[in-house]
């Protein structure tokens, strides 16, 4: 790598590295420090073990202090959610990150800079780097500036949460029962389905939910049915 190009990749991140040496580590996948052993002492394995922490203790962090007031089953979804490969190599790809990597030979041969694995590791690795360079305030700034419009459609959405298992363990703790589901109707062509359930908790009808499949049906019942339960006073 050029002093240019960690120039550019220092501005894709909004940060300047002190030590250049640990953003090169943090670039470094273990084939190119098997075939440069002189040019590399090190690759980014640890880097990436590090910046897998303290991700997920900034993401459970931000969650914890949200106005949201999550609870710890909802924390753990969301941060799971937030700190899956496929949201790693998203953010990854979004800077341009695979540019840089320093790759050996076998993975620049096979496509290394865009594959998936590659980014999320080489991702968490530059996220360790930064903790290391810069401290906890500047890794958190860092992180929540590049995970911003997920956490943002995250906390306004919620649709990636797992609303059946939390209405189950909502209604277990309030009810001491669990949620019944029942097929009210199906519409439509055989191909083009339209079901729709409602959900009872201690047989009273708690949500409706419209969907294409009897999953999705009873996931929408089950989010309307948690947000009555957090609209009544328990």
């Amino acid at each position: 790598m050029s002093e240019q190009d960690i120039t550019e990749l220092e501005k894709r991140l909004g940060y300047l590295f002190k030590k250049k040496e640990l953003l090169m580590e943090a670039l470094t996948h273990r084939s190119f420090y098997h075939e440069n052993p002189d040019k590399s002492p090190v690759h980014n394995e640890r880097l990436e073990f590090l910046g897998d922490s303290v991700l997920g203790f900034i993401i459970v962090e931000h969650l914890f202090l949200s106005k949201n007031k999550f609870t710890e089953s909802a924390m753990a979804k969301t941060k799971s959610y937030l700190v899956k490969g496929s949201i790693l190599s998203e953010i990854a790809s979004s800077i341009s990150l695979g540019k840089y990597l320093r790759l050996g030979k076998g993975e620049e041969a096979t496509g290394g800079r865009t594959k998936r694995s590659l980014l999320e590791d080489a991702m968490e690795a530059v996220l360790g780097a930064v903790y290391l360079d810069g401290g906890y305030k500047k890794a958190k700034e860092l992180i929540l500036g590049l995970f911003k419009e997920k956490i943002d459609t995250i906390l306004s959405s919620g649709e990636f949460h797992d609303f059946k298992t939390e209405l189950q363990e909502k209604t277990q703790l309030l009810f001491s029962t669990i949620p019944e589901y029942k097929m009210i109707k199906q519409e439509g062509e055989e191909h083009k389905k339209i079901f729709i359930i409602e959900v009872y908790i201690a047989g009273k009808k708690f949500g409706r939910g419209y969907g294409k499949s009897k999953k999705e049906a009873e996931t929408i019942a089950a989010k309307e049915a948690m947000k009555k339960l957090s609209s009544k006073k328990t």
